[in-house]
């Protein structure tokens, strides 16, 4: 009896394992130790990732420790057509040199998972490079400097986009 009871403990446990994998790969996790998720069904909020010298502050879908290596990771909701979209390659850029300031370690790359659909998925893997860097160091400063302007055109002609942004109700180009 008792070695019935040890068998279905032992399957219910391998059961447990091929489901945590299962969802981890559907995730687009890579292996390793996760150290960060914002997925508040998982876990309480994480704080935010920030440099203040750089007056950036992020927070990532996952960090995965693996060896001496962080990764962030990023997963979308949106379909990837052809691609990662540049915008969200530079979001993981983001990430990317925030671990890098937080914690001490430079990611070699990062990875972007979209969820094309329930049962679809695409996952790139994106190489954290000094051009990658470089050219999201020069990305921030332009916003910066965009962000003192007083008069900055409306840069889309998308009533989607304008209804989600954080600067509405005070914008007098609004769409929609």
């Amino acid at each position: 009896m008792l070695a019935v009871l040890a068998l279905i403990s032992f399957i219910f446990a391998l059961l447990l394992l091929w489901g945590s994998r299962r969802q981890r790969q559907a995730a687009g996790l890579p292996g390793g130790r996760l150290i960060y998720a914002d997925a508040s069904r998982w876990s309480p909020l994480e704080e935010p990732l920030y440099a203040p010298e750089l007056g950036l502050t992020g927070k990532p879908d996952y960090l995965v420790e693996s060896g001496k290596q962080i990764i962030p990771v990023e997963v979308k909701s949106s379909r990837a057509a052809h691609g990662p979209y540049d915008a969200h390659i530079f979001q993981l850029a983001a990430y990317c040199l925030l671990v890098e300031r937080v914690y001490g370690v430079r990611p070699p790359y990062g990875i972007l998972h979209y969820q094309n659909s329930p049962n679809t998925h695409q996952t790139y893997t994106i190489d954290y490079t000094p051009e990658l860097e470089g050219a999201l160091l020069t990305l921030l400063e332009e916003m910066r400097s965009q962000e003192r302007r007083k008069d900055i055109p409306r840069s889309h002609q998308s009533p989607t986009r304008c209804k989600s942004c954080g600067f509405r109700e005070s914008c007098d180009q609004r769409l929609g």
